[in-house]
């Protein structure tokens, strides 16, 4: 019998720690059985047209900025306990390369980006759904140290992506998810990750006791 595979989503806004909490969650789990899969991951090749902002530039933090048929299929075929092929996106000139990252097979799959929690199906498939809530002015300055330090991104661009697109499509879009979350985490996450960390291993208990269960 083939063992339950575990997909938690972690979702929040820009610079609200979803991969630092998804670390801290890996470490508590004590676990080499687990990965991580970005939904940075999973932009378009190429943005479309009509999802360019009144100014000329592309809008990456709407939905449409993302894969969803690839993601969606990705996140199935983890949860089958298959491999996949996860493209590996170029922040410096936000274009998709040429090469991949194989992940998987594993038990557990922590999903994290901005719209971890955005899509129906994907909420679906998803174990334990959890969204990161904190404050804008720490978002925005731990997403301009990011992007400036490790994206190539001059801070004069970041700034103005942040107003034109960023806040605006956090409160249409992003924050809304949160009604979808079974819980909400603040900017201290470290009580918040050995919580889940503790539930995610009841579950992987729970699940290899009911599987030598039905072996007998």
């Amino acid at each position: 019998m083939n063992q339950k595979i575990f997909l938690i989503g972690i979702a929040g806004g820009s610079g609200s720690g979803k991969t630092t909490f998804a670390k801290k969650v890996m470490k508590g789990i004590s676990s080499l059985d687990s990965w991580m899969l970005h939904m940075d991951s999973y932009y378009l090749p190429k943005q479309p047209i009509t999802n360019y902002t009144a100014s000329g530039k592309p809008n990456f933090d709407h939905p449409n900025a993302f894969d969803w048929d690839l993601l969606r299929n990705h996140l199935s075929e983890l949860k089958q306990g298959l491999t996949i092929k996860c493209p590996i996106y170029d922040f410096s000139n936000s274009s998709r390369t040429k090469e991949y990252e194989e992940i998987g097979p594993c038990r557990v799959v922590l999903f994290e980006g901005i719209f971890a929690l955005y899509d129906q199906e994907i909420r679906d498939m998803l174990d334990i759904k959890c969204f990161l809530h904190v404050d804008s002015d720490i978002r925005f300055t731990r997403r301009l140290h990011r992007d400036v330090k490790e994206r190539g991104r001059s801070l004069e661009s970041v700034i103005s992506q942040y107003y034109d697109t960023v806040r605006p499509m956090y409160q249409k879009y992003l924050d809304p998810q949160r009604q979808y979350a079974d819980f909400a985490v603040g900017e201290e996450t470290d009580v918040a990750s050995l919580i889940l960390s503790a539930r995610i291993k009841e579950m992987l208990n729970e699940s290899s006791r009911m599987q030598a269960h039905e072996a007998m």
